[in-house]
Order: C-alpha cells, then sequence, then structure tokens
C-alpha cells in the first residue's frame, strides 16, 4: 500500500470513528473539503504542516497517521447492532496484539494457550466448560480473578472502553498474535457483565475456531447461545451452583438470587437462566423478580440495570472467597505489565515505549517505574 493510501486510510478510519464529517475535520485542519476528500481516496500526499494539522485535529501523533495498520483476519466481532467505529477498534486491537508480542519477543516469555487441545474435544458447552475448568485445575469454587485466570492459560487480554452497549467483547485467534479476548468496560455496562464477556469469548475460541472472519458482521444465534451457556457453566460450576442455591434455600427468592450471583460475580439474569436451565423456575421467574424488585426499591429494572452492582472502587481483599463487593481490579490485565516493567528493567525498551506500549503518558509510565521501585 502507499503512503497516499496508508494515510488516506488512517484518516477516513479515525475520522469515522470521532462521528466527524469531511466538513468539520477539513475546517479544523484547515483544509479545503475537496482536498481532504482527495487526501482519503490517496489522490494526494498531504504536505507536513497539513498531517500535523490532521493529527491534530484527530488526536493522534502523525506517526500514527503514516503507520499502516496490520488487518486482522482470524477475529471474531460480532456485535448486535453496527458499531461506527467498528475499524478503528480492531486497528487499536491490533496494535496493541502487535506491542505485546514484540514485548514477548524481548522478554523471550511466549506462553502456549493451556487449552488449545480442547478445541479438538467434541464436547457441548457444558461439558466443555467442565473439561476446561479441570485442565485449569480448578476446583468447584468461584472464579475471582477471570482476567488473571485467562492469562495464565495462554490468553492475552485487553479492556477497552467503548461507549456502546452493541457490542460486549470480542476475540481473536492464535494466527493473528493470539489468542486473545478483548472485553468492553463501558462504565454503563456492569462489571458482572464485563466477567461473563471474558469467559464468553473463551467459549468462542474453544467451541467456534471456525467462524473467525474478521468480515462477518452479524451474530449467529445458535453460536450465541452455545456461547452464553459455556460461560455460565465455566463461572457457575453446576454441583458448586447446586449447594449454594441450597443453602440460601432459607432466604426469600429477591434475596437467595442475589446472595448467589455474589458469590459467582455474575448477573442475576445469569442465575435465572440457570434456574430456568436446571427447570426449577420457567420465563415467568423474570417477571417475578422484576416485580419482587420494584416491590423493595419502587421501581423496575431497565435492560441493562443490576441489583446491587459489584462497584468500581478498589478494595484490599480481591481474591476473597465471597466479597460483598468487586471493583475493576476484579478484571484486570496482568500479564503485558509484568512483561513491560521486566523489559523496561532490563533495559529492553525505554520508559517511553513502555509507556506506548501500555497506553500510558509518559508521567504517568514515570510514576509506575517508581512504584515498582518501592
Amino acid at each position: 500500500m502507499s503512503t497516499e493510501n496508508v494515510i488516506g486510510t488512517n484518516v477516513m478510519r479515525l475520522r469515522v470513528a470521532k462521528g466527524m464529517s469531511q466538513s468539520a475535520l477539513a475546517e479544523r485542519a484547515h483544509l479545503s473539503r475537496p482536498g481532504l476528500a482527495k487526501i482519503e481516496r490517496g489522490h494526494a500526499l498531504p504536505r507536513a504542516n497539513t498531517l500535523r494539522d490532521l493529527a491534530r485535529a484527530l488526536g493522534v501523533t502523525t506517526v500514527k497517521l503514516a503507520t499502516p495498520v496490520r488487518l486482522l483476519h482470524t477475529v471474531r466481532f460480532r456485535a448486535r447492532k453496527r458499531v461506527r467505529e467498528r475499524e478503528q477498534l480492531l486497528a487499536e486491537v491490533s496494535n496493541w496484539l502487535d506491542d505485546y508480542c514484540f514485548v514477548e519477543d524481548v522478554v523471550g516469555s511466549s506462553q502456549d494457550f493451556v487449552l488449545a487441545d480442547l478445541r479438538e474435544a467434541t464436547l457441548d458447552p457444558r461439558g466443555l466448560a467442565e473439561a476446561a475448568r479441570k485442565k485449569l485445575g480448578l476446583d468447584d469454587q468461584p472464579i475471582h480473578d477471570i482476567c488473571g485466570l485467562l492469562e495464565k492459560c495462554g490468553v492475552k487480554v485487553l479492556r477497552i472502553p467503548r461507549a456502546t452497549d452493541a457490542f460486549f467483547g470480542l476475540s481473536v485467534k492464535d494466527e493473528d498474535g493470539g489468542p486473545a479476548v478483548v472485553i468492553n468496560t463501558w462504565e454503563r455496562i456492569s462489571v458482572e457483565r464485563w466477567i461473563f464477556s471474558a469467559a464468553r469469548e473463551l467459549g468462542h475460541l474453544l467451541l467456534h475456531p471456525g467462524s473467525y472472519d474478521y468480515k462477518e458482521e452479524q451474530e449467529p444465534k445458535e453460536e450465541e447461545k452455545q456461547a452464553d451457556l459455556f460461560a455460565s457453566f465455566f463461572l457457575m460450576p453446576h454441583e458448586s451452583f447446586a449447594r449454594e442455591w441450597a443453602d440460601a434455600s432459607g432466604h426469600p427468592l429477591y434475596e437467595r438470587i442475589l446472595k448467589v450471583k455474589r458469590i459467582f460475580h455474575v448477573s442475576y439474569k445469569t442465575v435465572l437462566l440457570r434456574l430456568i436451565q436446571r427447570g426449577e423456575a420457567t420465563k415467568d421467574i423474570f417477571q417475578v423478580f422484576q416485580l419482587q424488585h420494584k416491590r423493595r426499591y419502587g421501581k423496575t429494572l431497565k435492560k441493562a440495570d443490576e441489583p446491587q452492582p459489584l462497584t468500581e472502587h478498589e478494595f484490599d481483599e480481591r481474591r476473597a472467597m465471597e466479597p460483598d463487593r468487586l471493583s475493576d481490579a476484579d478484571c484486570l490485565d496482568d500479564r503485558l505489565r509484568r512483561l513491560v516493567r521486566q523489559a523496561v528493567e532490563s533495559e529492553e525498551i525505554s520508559l517511553g515505549r513502555g509507556a506506548e506500549i501500555l497506553r500510558l503518558s509518559l508521567m504517568d509510565m514515570r510514576q509506575l517505574a517508581a512504584e515498582w521501585a518501592t
């Protein structure tokens, strides 16, 4: 791809992601709209000062505008409705994976996907979830650090907030630098949903390895149901759920559901669906739960609402067995930071490169390095 086409593609992708018209960007970059259109089509190479103006207007560096983005081919990015910034998000994931693999090479610390052989297993979602837990050495206790668990089994994890509820997560196969799971951690999406999305994308990696095509944007309902079922049993093992549900039998239904959801760090909907799946309730339980919530709080739950949600506030015992509240610390991606620290301290990369890889400002990176030393 020529330099003109690289710059044009990047300018148009970033402009669309920011919801800007050609006229609006042209005005901010002190260009005519026809002049910008030529640049975006790759018919004109902007001068240095024009490139700086475009970069400033788009909030990126000139290097980003002039650098081609590696296209991800084996990515599963399905959404319930069109995601306006899909191409920009995929570009960010591609750059992140390139940086991650670079640091792995620098420090000589790559990881195999521990669950890779399960992709050949002919198991239903529940059986596959149970096999995955067994292979990871998990007992029947709740998972308190989903991202740490994924990283330990060789899955790269990226948290990336996007102001949309059209998608909750995506995943990338080994061929493109994965396996990797990307979670939408927008503040209006509950932490429970972050955790479920991480488990759900692991389900796709194991259940549907042949369905990774960046051109596909629609969600196949049957595959989504299978991934949901996998996530449900991966996060709430059958026997453990049955035991906890029975132990909470002395509580009213509403409190009983909330108690179990907090134990397993899942949403109330996940608990209700499990009860339906077990034959202990019908679909009417959703209405019953809504009525009981309204009786207590005077209002019904909206689609994205979560009663007594896990919070984003930090707390000390994040791996405590049954914390009443969790934070975004329960959905952290730790391995890349460890690798960057090792590379910086061994002087394989600079602080500036470390900041770029971790998406931090140089000031924040210096503060982080200072805290490493304490």
